[in-house]
């Protein structure tokens, strides 16, 4: 019959250490209870070791309903009953054995936290491993945007000049958005082949847009030559693409207008319907030699009240992809700060493009500040420069057949148009290259007429002298002869006069 009952579990403690035991079997070691003086009622394994030892190898405390943590008589002698049969099948030494045992279940937790964080590890450093593939696998699209952050955006180099392009690669970039990204956008560069590319390119040359195909493979070898160097493609697949298999040499356009042309058009133009401010641009193209942006982003020298002003008038040029510029007539000059080549240049008025200036001057307007407007060919707001398109437009839609005429454009169709065939505001500034060597220039003086960058790195590094005082003499006789040329055809109601009026 047990002896370790709820009841001789509660009895009232006293002052002795009260023991209460209900032996196993033979051999099977002894289940235990305590009662302490304190009152503390604790239950125990006695047995034997296998050194002669007794240890008490305590099981826990009385709960009479197992509460607390606490241990109920039954719960604590089913322990006592475990370890005792432990004990029968060999386990002499039960707290050695336990300890055994719990080191070796921490051990086995141990292994297994070291086995998940190692788990761990190796899941984070493939994917941090994925990720850096796929941020080095950048995607055609991604590609771009690198290469058009790092290398198109302009910004000064060491010596002052302009690297990367003015627009900040915006033309390319739409151009990729027309022709490259709709087909391989999204394609990793690192897959890209030369079959890939060349599909691109032959569209563009099968549908006839040959300077578009030679372009696009300019700027596509570019973009990969960026990569190549930074080792985001092995190499690149256009490497070895000739231009001349895709759109084919480009070829310099060479029009020039002959003087019988050059009265023919300026007979024609009071009666072309241009606007006066763009026959006026026509006639300072022609005697000057410069380019249309040039001439767009010209403003007047009486604009210029501060510096402050000449500031906000050049970003204003920059802004409308136009070349700044100040025209003074009374010093006979036309400044560009910065041109196309980023030189600066100087440009000496003669009388027949004085002439046209005045005309320029008669025709000016008020700004919507009530100011005369600060430029030369303002658009209809009067504060900034008409479009650096709209005078090649004008002059283009007035050289086509009837039949071709544009929606809404100019009705004289023909109106400028030559013998020799269609010409461009461009061909207006070899024009004046060429009068130039007929008159007897050298190229040397003509090509500063014309700001072109010397041919000879020698000649740009050593040669510094502009050579002003011929390129007056020059500009001079070009207005001359374009006078003498076309004065004589010059009709009455012309609103483009050729002599300058009496100064008073």
């Amino acid at each position: 019959m047990p002896t370790i009952t709820d009841r001789a579990m509660q009895a009232k403690p006293t002052n002795q250490e009260q023991w209460l035991s209900q032996p196993f079997a033979r051999g099977a070691g002894v289940f235990l209870g305590r009662i302490t003086p304190a009152g503390e009622r604790l239950f125990y394994f006695r047995y034997t070791a296998s050194k002669g030892r007794r240890p008490f190898l305590p099981i826990g405390s009385y709960s009479p309903k197992g509460q607390s943590g606490g241990l109920t008589v039954a719960q604590a002698y089913a322990i006592a009953a475990e370890w005792s049969r432990l004990y029968v099948g060999g386990h002499k030494d039960l707290r050695e054995h336990f300890e055994a045992q719990a080191a070796a279940d921490a051990a086995a937790i141990e292994t297994k936290r070291l086995t998940a964080e190692a788990e761990s590890r190796r899941l984070q450093e493939e994917a941090a491993a994925a990720s850096l593939a796929a941020s080095r696998r950048l995607t055609v699209r991604q590609l771009f945007k690198r290469w058009q952050d790092t290398d198109l955006q302009p910004h000064l180099g060491a010596d002052g000049k302009r690297i990367g392009r003015k627009d900040g690669g915006a033309f390319v970039a739409a151009q990729f958005e027309r022709h490259v990204f709709p087909c391989i956008g999204d394609l990793a560069a690192a897959d890209l082949t030369r079959q890939d590319l060349l599909t691109i390119l032959d569209a563009r040359k099968a549908a006839g847009r040959l300077r578009t195909a030679n372009m696009l493979l300019t700027d596509l070898r570019q973009m990969l030559g960026f990569a190549v160097e930074r080792a985001i493609i092995p190499s690149n697949p256009l490497e070895g693409v000739q231009r001349r298999k895709i759109g084919g040499k480009d070829t310099e356009r060479e029009r020039v207008l002959s003087d019988a042309e050059l009265r023919k058009l300026w007979a024609a133009l009071p009666s072309a319907r241009l606007h006066p401010r763009s026959r006026c641009a026509l006639g300072l193209i022609l005697s000057t030699g410069t380019r249309v942006g040039e001439a767009m982003g010209a403003t007047w020298a009486d604009a210029h009240t501060s510096r402050a002003q000449t500031t906000q008038l050049r970003s204003v040029a920059d802004a409308a992809d136009t070349k700044f510029g100040v025209v003074d007539m009374g010093a006979r000059t036309w400044h560009l700060p910065d041109t196309k080549n980023q030189r600066e240049h100087t440009i000496h008025l003669s009388e027949f493009a004085l002439t046209c200036l005045e005309e320029l001057a008669s025709l000016r307007e008020l700004d919507e500040s009530g100011k005369p407007s600060a430029w030369l060919f303002p658009d209809r707001s009067r504060v900034k420069p008409v479009c650096v398109k709209s005078l090649g437009k004008q002059i283009a839609d007035r050289q086509r057949a009837a039949d071709k005429r544009m929606k809404n454009r100019a009705k004289g169709t023909e109106a400028l148009a030559l013998e020799g065939g269609a010409w461009t505001l461009h061909d207006l500034r070899r024009t004046a290259a060429t009068i130039l060597a007929r008159l007897g220039f050298s190229t040397d003086v003509i090509d500063e007429c014309l700001n072109h960058k010397l041919q000879s790195k020698v000649a740009r590094i050593y040669i510094r002298d502009r050579r002003e005082a011929e390129q007056k003499l020059a500009f001079d006789a070009l207005g001359q002869h374009l006078e003498s040329l076309l004065s004589a055809n010059a009709p009455a109601g012309n609103v483009h006069p050729l002599r300058r009026s009496a100064p008073t």
